[in-house]
């Protein structure tokens, strides 16, 4: 413990250099979604390779078939220590709308918006420059003190805004060098300013297109209506029985492999200050819907869901065609959770479409891609030691959160590596990235290197 008091004062003493270091990332204009902006890429993963060869690290610019890959490699005077990897990137997204920013937005700023609150306001800087950079500077304050806790492996990719497409190839290629014993990530959020949040939980996903067949052409309404199948009818009616009246998914055995929270974890989210009925309000709703029996909370963290993500089907120009179509089609989404296995639930909604099909009608069905949950599991001794030093920063428990949504990068090091992801980042909902104006705050930015020194020390314990 004494030793990791030295490394927080260390952390506290640096807090204006380390925000220069942060400043000098955030001025490099690394858009990889735009050619225009190649060279700066470059100069980001090189700024990065720099800083970390100033800690001890053996790092490099790793050539792809797009932007470079950042990685780093340090080793911990102790042999009976955990090995990490720690993901991030150092691309950005484009800054467009220009007119509507405050200040040019590759020249970071600190902002106090209010008394003893300052932010620090330039493009990339939660989305994740500030992010990763919590995680070096809490490195560099380990070797201005000492040894570094862990092993450690850097891995900072320059795509992650333009989906990627690099690095699935870069990890089959490299699998033996990045393997570790946990991944570290760093691009989610906090529950609020002073609440810190390990996010646990990420959806699967399934996507099903289905396109319903009726007569060989569009037929003339009045002619044909009502004695020729309508395939706008038939899918409509597949949709609808695709829910009960308590919103439950209605496809056989859909629910396998949904598990309920443990008792503690469902008894922190129904204590957190969440207020439903704003948040349906500030999207213009005001009534739930989905399984009756649950809260807002569970259904977008924790519970699988159906939902149709677009239909198509006859005319739908202006003014009106007496048609009766020859075919429709619609796109479903399934977020899935816990064991839920992705081709199980995509054969099971297939034999239930095929099922609903009247005489006449045929169902073409194309995938659009599919994924499992993940979970980093609630008995984790990882998930343990985080919660503890996470606390010990913020002097509150941490938000054992789920997210809606997916992060690719994290099925891919469980899929690819065999690594389960240790999931704490220091962002706000109003941080506005992608956003005009996007901001860190600056609280984010010194008790998150301070909370990423915590994690190390907890971990090497």
């Amino acid at each position: 413990m004494a030793a990791l008091e030295k490394v927080l004062e260390r952390i506290d003493d640096n807090q204006e250099q380390a925000l220069a270091r942060l400043f000098q990332l955030l001025a490099i204009k690394s858009v990889s979604t735009d050619p225009a902006y190649t060279d700066d890429c470059v100069k980001a993963g090189q700024f990065l390779v720099d800083q970390l060869q100033e800690l001890g690290f053996e790092a490099g610019l790793r050539p792809t078939a797009g932007h470079p890959i950042v990685v780093g490699k340090a080793k911990a005077a102790r042999p009976d220590v955990p090995h990490v990897l720690f993901y991030g990137h150092y691309d950005v997204q484009p800054a467009d709308p220009l007119e509507l920013w405050q200040t040019p937005p590759f020249e970071p700023r600190l902002a106090e918006p209010e008394p003893s609150h300052k932010i620090i306001v330039a493009r990339g800087a939660t989305d994740d420059k500030g992010q990763l950079m919590t995680f070096v500077e809490a490195c560099r304050a380990f070797k201005e003190t000492g040894d570094f806790p862990c092993n450690i492996t850097i891995l900072f990719e320059g795509e992650e805004e333009s989906g990627s497409p690099s690095l699935p190839g870069f990890l089959a290629e490299n699998k033996a060098e990045l393997k570790a014993d946990l991944a570290l990530i760093c691009d989610t959020g906090m529950w609020d300013r002073k609440t810190p949040a390990i996010t646990t939980m990420l959806r699967g996903l399934v996507l099903e297109e289905v396109v319903i067949h009726g007569a060989t052409r569009d037929l003339h309404s009045g002619m044909f209506g009502g004695a020729v199948v309508n395939p706008i009818h038939v899918l409509s009616k597949i949709i609808a029985d695709l829910h009960d009246a308590e919103g439950h998914v209605t496809l056989p055995e859909f629910y396998e492999g949904v598990t309920e929270l443990p008792k503690d974890v469902a008894k922190q989210w129904r204590e957190l200050p969440f207020d439903e009925h704003h948040f349906l309000k500030d999207v213009g709703v005001s009534i739930p819907v989905g399984e009756k029996d649950r809260s807002v909370l569970e259904m977008i963290w924790s519970r699988p869901t159906c939902d149709v993500n677009g239909i198509i089907g006859g005319y739908t120009g202006k003014g009106s065609k007496t048609v009766l179509p020859a075919q429709a089609s619609a796109k479903f989404s399934f977020r899935l959770v816990g064991q839920q296995k992705p081709e199980k639930v995509a054969e099971s909604f297939r034999a239930f479409v095929l099922e609903r099909l009247p005489a006449d009608c045929k169902a073409e069905f194309i995938s659009h891609g599919a994924s499992p949950a993940l979970q980093l599991p609630f008995s984790s001794e990882v998930l343990s030691r985080a919660r503890r030093a996470l606390q010990a920063e913020w002097g509150k428990e941490a938000v054992l959160a789920g997210s809606g949504g997916s992060i690719p990068i994290v099925g891919a090091f469980k899929q690819d590596l065999g690594m389960d992801s240790l999931m704490v980042g220091f962002g706000l909902d109003d941080d506005r990235a992608h956003s005009p104006n996007e901001k860190y705050e600056l609280s984010s930015f010194h008790k998150g290197t301070r909370s990423w020194a915590r994690i190390l020390n907890a971990l090497a314990l």
